[in-house]
């Protein structure tokens, strides 16, 4: 008796495992992207593109450099690049592709393809943005259909597709099923915070567009910062001044010690400061120390200047922090004990990037709460 039960017990659990099993398949199967799939697609400037600093006639550039002049060749390349772009929709679509149409695309080996002229996908669960893909098309290829990912359920799903770094595009179109919702959401990043700064803060050395440190902490803060980062040429030029002067923003932010050198920040750190205030009055300017590059570990030379760059913005920072108003000057940190976080001996790791916005995080949401920032 003991074993008949025994055996319709083992009977019954193999047949609710077999069940269990096909309902696994068929819900599987059921989130299968088909495979001739056919896409609607829409302008990603006609949902909510985020981040932009000013406006301008193409919406993916960061600056009319028709509007603004000074800028070298290799400058309006990068003020024309979209680097801290994103598009924020929902859609119940199983895939969500791109097609875009580029302009200038920047192909260099310190910095992957996916972050220079690709795209990064998160989606929002239980409140929190999640990492969900990212992708950049083959050489040639760039112009087709990019799928960014498929085979997902059809809940809605609120998005953030943050755009390349170091590209120009004419054209971005967001693709889903035919059919499916596609539809702007509010943002929801609060206030508009300029950040200006060198490659650091365009995202170069990073693996993909959302790991940037201005981007990692727009993500662990909620406020929104509206990226210029120009690589190599953030030294408080004038012409840069124009823009930042026209801006419409609550704050600012600055990594402007890294690319010059010691006499040049001498030189023009304030009369940057005095042309931004009187364009800004009250309102409160942030200044970073440059980070520790990892390529002065053995190199003397390299070591000397940059010892050099960082006594010299220290040494006029506590200067300009007692005469100035709204201006600070934060520490900041890319490295960890070892300093084994750099990719080129200039440029910092996604892991590097992390432990910057780490860095930041708490002081400079300590500085902006004074001004009603939260």
């Amino acid at each position: 008796m003991l074993n008949s039960h025994a055996n319709l017990k083992d009977m019954i659990m193999k047949r609710l495992t077999v069940i269990l099993a096909m309902a696994l398949i068929a819900i599987s199967a059921g989130a299968q992207t088909p495979k001739d799939v056919k896409y609607a697609y829409t302008e990603a400037s006609d949902l909510n593109l985020i981040g932009k600093i000013i406006d301008t006639p193409n919406p993916y550039h960061r600056v009319d450099t028709v509007r603004y002049k000074g800028f070298t060749k290799g400058e309006n390349e990068q003020v024309r690049s979209s680097a801290g772009l994103a598009v924020l929709f929902k859609t119940n679509s199983s895939v969500i592709s791109v097609l875009a149409d580029y302009g200038y695309m920047n192909r260099a080996t310190n910095t992957m393809g996916i972050s220079l002229r690709g795209y990064d996908l998160y989606i929002k669960k239980d409140g929190e943005w999640l990492y969900a893909a990212s992708k950049a098309a083959g050489n040639g290829k760039e112009e087709d259909n990019l799928v960014i990912i498929k085979d997902m359920d059809d809940s809605m799903k609120e998005c953030m597709l943050y755009l390349p770094i170091y590209s120009e595009e004419y054209s971005v179109k967001i693709g889903v099923q035919e059919g499916a919702v596609l539809e702007s959401i509010e943002s929801p990043f609060r206030h508009r915070i300029g950040i200006f700064g060198s490659s650091y803060t365009q995202g170069i050395s990073t693996s993909r567009p959302g790991m940037s440190y201005p981007m990692q902490l727009m993500r662990m803060t909620g406020l929104q910062l509206l990226s210029l980062g120009c690589s190599g040429n953030c030294k408080m030029q004038p012409y840069f001044a124009d823009v930042l002067c026209d801006a419409d923003v609550d704050a600012f932010i600055f990594d402007c010690f890294s690319n010059p050198d010691a006499k040049m920040i001498e030189e023009r750190l304030f009369p940057f400061i005095e042309r931004i205030q009187a364009a800004h009055p009250g309102k409160p300017l942030i200044f970073q120390q440059t980070i520790y590059r990892e390529s002065r570990n053995f190199c003397l030379s390299a070591a000397d200047k940059e010892s050099k760059k960082q006594a010299m913005a220290e040494k006029l920072m506590k200067k300009a922090v007692k005469k100035y108003k709204d201006v600070y000057f934060i520490q900041t940190n890319a490295t960890n004990e070892i300093h084994s976080t750099s990719v080129d001996g200039i440029h910092p790791s996604d892991y590097g990037y992390t432990l910057w916005a780490e860095s930041i995080r708490k002081p400079i949401v300590r500085i902006l709460k004074k001004y009603g920032i939260r």
